[in-house]
């Protein structure tokens, strides 16, 4: 009958101990959509102007190296997608909350087929200097006409 005070304290530290473990913080950056507009544009002609808003935990958005990428805009009727470069949103070497807004304008859109209009939508995402991505938005649908 020893036994069960040992399966007693055995049962009651696993309890501790799964119920003091951390929760892990997401760092990953969360954007959304604001705006898109026009809806509508003239192939060739008209600017697309996105407006994002983002939040970071840590303030780790944006990159020095003006060779490096960290945000993407992906027409759906391409493979792939246009890459932006993103500098730095929060001094380097610190660890602050940042949220605000990103404008990403796309010019000389144009139609891939004959009709005399195409529609399409854009995905966009970021990712942060850890390396992690962000969520993926979707936008409404584009009108392209002649």
């Amino acid at each position: 009958m020893k036994l069960k005070p040992i399966i007693y304290t055995f049962a009651a530290v696993a309890i501790l101990t799964i119920s003091c473990k951390k929760e892990e913080i997401d760092y990953s950056p969360k954007i959304s959509l604001v705006s898109m507009a026009p809806l509508q544009v003239t192939e060739y002609a008209d600017s697309i102007v996105f407006t994002i808003k983002y939040e970071d935990k840590n303030g780790d958005l944006g990159i020095p190296d003006a060779d490096i990428n960290s945000l993407w805009l992906k027409d759906a009727r391409l493979d792939k997608a246009d890459e932006y470069f993103i500098a730095p949103l929060a001094p380097l070497d610190t660890e602050v909350s940042i949220e605000g807004e990103l404008k990403i304008n796309l010019k000389n859109t144009f139609k891939l087929g004959n009709s005399p209009s195409e529609k399409t939508k854009f995905t966009i995402w970021l990712k942060d200097r850890a390396g992690n991505e962000s969520n993926i938005i979707e936008t409404p649908e584009l009108t392209i006409i002649e």
